[in-house]
């Protein structure tokens, strides 16, 4: 399933801020990616409906499995870049920047490649 390059980047925030603080509200979210309150929670009330977040009764928001997959996913991708272009010798900033670009439109197979190869020189 492909999802806007937007939701991948809410749901790999969303999973972030889980693992970091244990609880994610609306507020969290927005303080994370700098944007408004009202944005969030627009993107939230659609993340809900289509089945990838649960929102309790406290504000509280958790993936569902649909959710935590593309998050999972997206936050694999977004690591497995940035070590790999931190090994080409790209600085830890810019490589952070351009791995959350190319983690959204690298294929499967490329990605796969990528991966297979920085599994061999990082030995």
């Amino acid at each position: 399933m492909k999802i806007q390059e937007s939701a991948e980047n809410y749901l790999e925030t969303i999973l972030v801020l889980q693992r970091r603080n244990g609880n994610v509200r609306s507020i969290d979210i927005a303080n994370e990616m700098g944007f408004s309150k009202p944005s969030i929670s627009y993107a939230m009330k659609q993340f809900r409906e289509n089945g990838y977040i649960k929102v309790d009764e406290y504000g509280y928001i958790t993936l569902t499995e649909r959710g935590f997959d593309i998050a999972e996913r997206t936050y694999k991708r977004h690591l497995l870049l940035t070590q790999f272009l931190m090994a080409l010798g790209v600085s830890e900033e810019t490589a952070k920047e351009d791995a959350c670009k190319i983690e959204h439109y690298l294929s499967e197979e490329s990605f796969n490649k990528v991966s297979e190869h920085y599994n061999k020189i990082k030995k």
